[in-house]
């Protein structure tokens, strides 16, 4: 499918979209209309979801044909809009919207090619059951915070937990890029020219591919200098990771955030050190983008409540 992100949803909204339709027609799987949607309105809000997805996709992914879009795709950009803590109504309606992506590109491909490709999403649905369960969507806004992070760390029952943690804290890397770590990825010390101390740089490769360096500090640092010594990879199990962040927030009497509460307070701080500096907000948040592997700058006031 070529053209751009809307032309293309344009494709797929006529192949999906039958206005008037009645619902025994869209349910019965032996009508022409099974599975089309009738609404404008619904039609409306699902085609926004699927010119985000497109556009999230051209730009993490370098994907640029929605014929081309994979289940690990779905999961990407579904973890994606995990990450900001979204309403549960919100995410409910983009794992919706990427369902009935689901029948317009086999419709698509029926109504070009002249047989349907199958295509499976049902990702979605799972990190839905798992966002629900873990907490990771809310009835409106909430700051993710920690208020209090080093203690929830010094709480954390296996050492290798607290590395990893510290690196979110210090360096803003998603849980992908602290859970599976060799030494190559460690690019030596430098001073950092926000705060003008001394941090050590490691490459980290996250979500859709992206690469970028996250500093940590020097303790951080000089731990795995020791660790590569006697092994060769640094690997953690995330779920238990989760797990241990959890119970120690609970010990401490403080709401879970799971490990993308570390992100969050990375944001926070960084952005602060970069108005310390004699950085404006708005310099501050596009510096703070960058660091964390986004484009935009509003991107990280998302972080800060804005």
């Amino acid at each position: 499918m070529r053209g751009s992100v809307y032309y293309q949803t344009a494709l797929l909204t006529k192949s999906i979209f039958k206005e008037g339709a009645k619902k025994y027609q869209r349910t019965d799987s032996e009508h022409p209309y099974y599975q089309c949607i009738a609404s404008f309105q619904t039609m409306k809000t699902y085609r926004n979801v699927w010119n985000n997805l497109g556009n999230y996709l051209k730009e993490h992914w370098r994907l640029k044909d929605f014929e081309k879009i994979t289940p690990e795709h779905i999961d990407a950009y579904i973890s994606y809009k995990i990450e900001y803590y979204p309403s549960k109504q919100y995410l409910e309606k983009i794992v919706a919207a990427i369902g009935k992506l689901e029948w317009a590109l086999c419709f698509f491909c029926r109504d070009t090619y002249g047989k349907e490709r199958v295509y499976d999403f049902n990702v979605r649905s799972q990190l839905l059951h798992y966002a629900k369960v873990q907490n990771l969507v809310a009835e409106g806004y909430h700051n993710r915070v920690y208020q209090y992070p080093e203690e929830i760390i010094n709480n954390l029952s296996n050492p290798m937990h607290k590395i990893a943690a510290r690196i979110q804290l210090y360096g803003g890397a998603r849980a992908e890029g602290v859970t599976l770590l060799r030494e190559d990825q460690f690019k030596g010390i430098k001073i950092d020219s926000i705060t003008n101390k001394m941090i050590g740089t490691i490459m980290t490769k996250e979500k859709g591919g992206k690469e970028g360096k996250v500093m940590v500090d020097m303790d951080t640092y000089a731990y795995f200098e020791d660790f590569f010594q006697d092994y060769a990879i640094f690997r953690i199990n995330y779920q238990k990771y989760a797990d241990d962040i959890k119970k120690s927030c609970l010990k401490l009497g403080i709401i879970p955030q799971g490990t993308h509460g570390f992100r969050w307070t990375f944001a926070q701080n960084r952005v602060r050190e970069y108005q310390e500096a004699g950085y404006s907000y708005e310099q501050a948040l596009q510096g703070v983008s960058w660091e964390m592997k986004h484009f935009r700058a509003d991107i990280t006031e998302h972080y800060l409540g804005g």
